[in-house]
């Protein structure tokens, strides 16, 4: 792999401070990340069309993220033996080759497989990406607005997930979700390919630990699949505490090995600073909240209002439409001041979004919650560039890839938790389940608040680094 992605000429010194490496990066973060949430408009025509069933369906919306999350630890492990641009080529043209066979899937065993092949790739890319943006905008308050920019991809591709999809699949059907992402994976692969510098590669580390990635795989498999099964079979059916029997024990494992691995993939002492461990604990709480809206949210439309694929598209366009202005703004803020400030007000405002959703109902009119989905996306959007450069200032830059790694490992535990409880929560009645989920979410927000107040930086350069952070 090294061989085959070797540039014919190293990257111009030029490019490290030009919008081309940024451009590639988050070209590539962005097809990641809007795969997480495209399929769910698309979801009742993927199911007439390979005649599947709710269960599959399911999978096909948490089988991705289930081996995304699960291999994350793992793959940020990889960047920093490897070299963060070799492991994200690698990613993009997995997941751009995958996203061709969910494309062209005949079956919705296929399309589930291809979709856990499309996670793999995910995994690859997202922990490098970051890595890789901390080598080309090497200046703090440069790297800060670079992170801003990636957040702002992040909520884009989130919330335009669902009104693409609806758009998509009104006019072209539901295989074009993922024809979209040929020419965007293979415009990525060249851009990066003669664009991105690498960042230094640490191949003296030792081996790879398997046995802790396969026990976290089997942990978080556990809890996903306890979550998703609970609707169906109740929450004190034997599969149902097994499977989170499983999870307890693979985290047990997970734990013991990796205090015992002579190059463990989760550094443990990463976790001393407080700003790293409290922006891990606020990535997957505020991923819980939003991605579980965007899951509940189009059901709702559909299902209690009777939207069309298209029109329920069109109804999330609230919650997109200010992503870009509050990721853009945290990026400014935290270049500033630190990323506690829109860490804290983005919570709050997204918790207060949250909540609003106790509105909705059988005959609630749509305005009513016009307000409550922008401040679910404001307050989303300008709290998740903050926490990524709190996370990224806070870790040794050696360890820049396992860092990014637990961040988003964080976060994307926290997007398939959401969905898998919040969908069992649904399970029997909508309404009622949607207004237990959205509690859930805005005390997880607010929760994720304190957090910030108390744990994470107040200011520009504030000196809370795990051991080893060089200055």
């Amino acid at each position: 792999m090294p061989t085959l992605f070797a540039p014919t000429t190293a990257p111009r010194t030029a490019d490290r401070l030009s919008s081309l490496p940024l451009v590639a990066v988050c070209l590539g973060y962005f097809m990641v990340i809007l795969d997480v949430t495209v399929v769910t408009v698309a979801l009742p025509a993927v199911g007439a069309a390979l005649h599947t069933g709710v269960t599959g369906l399911q999978w096909v919306v948490d089988g991705y993220t289930l081996v995304f999350a699960g291999l994350l630890l793992f793959c940020g492990g990889l960047g920093d033996r490897l070299g963060a641009r070799t492991v994200f080529l690698g990613g993009l043209l997995v997941f751009t080759l995958a996203s061709a066979g969910c494309a062209l899937a005949p079956t919705a065993t296929v399309l589930v497989l291809a979709r856990l092949v499309q996670g793999l790739g995910a995994a690859l890319m997202v922990p490098a990406s970051l890595a890789l943006l901390r080598t080309a905008y090497p200046g703090q308050a440069a790297r800060a607005r670079a992170f801003g920019v990636w957040g702002t991809v992040a909520g884009l591709a989130a919330g335009a997930g669902p009104v693409l999809g609806g758009v998509l699949v009104a006019g072209l059907g539901w295989r074009s979700v993922f024809f979209l992402n040929l020419p965007a994976g293979l415009a990525a692969l060249v851009l990066t390919i003669r664009h991105v510098p690498d960042s230094p590669a640490d191949r003296t580390r030792p081996g790879l630990d398997l046995p802790a990635q396969a026990a976290a795989a089997v942990g978080l498999a556990g809890l996903v699949t306890g979550c998703i099964e609970a609707g169906a079979l109740g929450w004190t059916h034997p599969a149902v505490l097994g499977a989170f029997a499983g999870c307890l024990a693979g985290l047990v494992a997970f734990l013991l090995l990796e205090r015992r691995s002579p190059a463990p993939m989760l550094p443990l002492p990463l976790f001393r600073a407080r700003a790293f461990s409290a922006s891990a604990v606020i990535g997957l709480l505020l991923n819980t909240g939003f991605y579980g809206l965007l899951f509940l949210a189009p059901l709702y439309f559909q299902r209690v209002h009777h939207y069309s694929a298209l029109r329920t598209g069109c109804a999330l366009l609230p919650a997109v439409g200010v992503v870009a202005v509050g990721s853009a703004l945290a990026g400014r803020i935290t270049a500033r001041t630190g990323p506690r400030l829109p860490m804290v007000a983005g919570l709050a405002v997204g918790a207060a979004g949250l909540s609003g959703w106790l509105l909705a109902g059988p005959g609630t009119p749509y305005p009513a919650l016009v307000a409550p989905m922008v401040c679910a996306g404001f307050g989303t959007a300008l709290t998740m560039p903050a926490a990524t450069a709190a996370v990224m200032e806070a870790a040794p830059g050696e360890r820049s890839g396992a860092a990014a790694a637990v961040f988003n490992a964080a976060r994307q535990i926290g997007s398939a938790l959401g969905v898998a409880l919040f969908g069992t929560l649904v399970a029997t009645h909508l309404v009622a389940g949607l207004h237990l989920a959205v509690g859930i979410g805005a005390a997880g927000f607010l929760a994720a608040a304190v957090l910030s107040a108390r744990c994470i930086p107040g200011t520009a350069g504030a000196d809370d680094r795990a051991p080893g952070k060089r200055t």
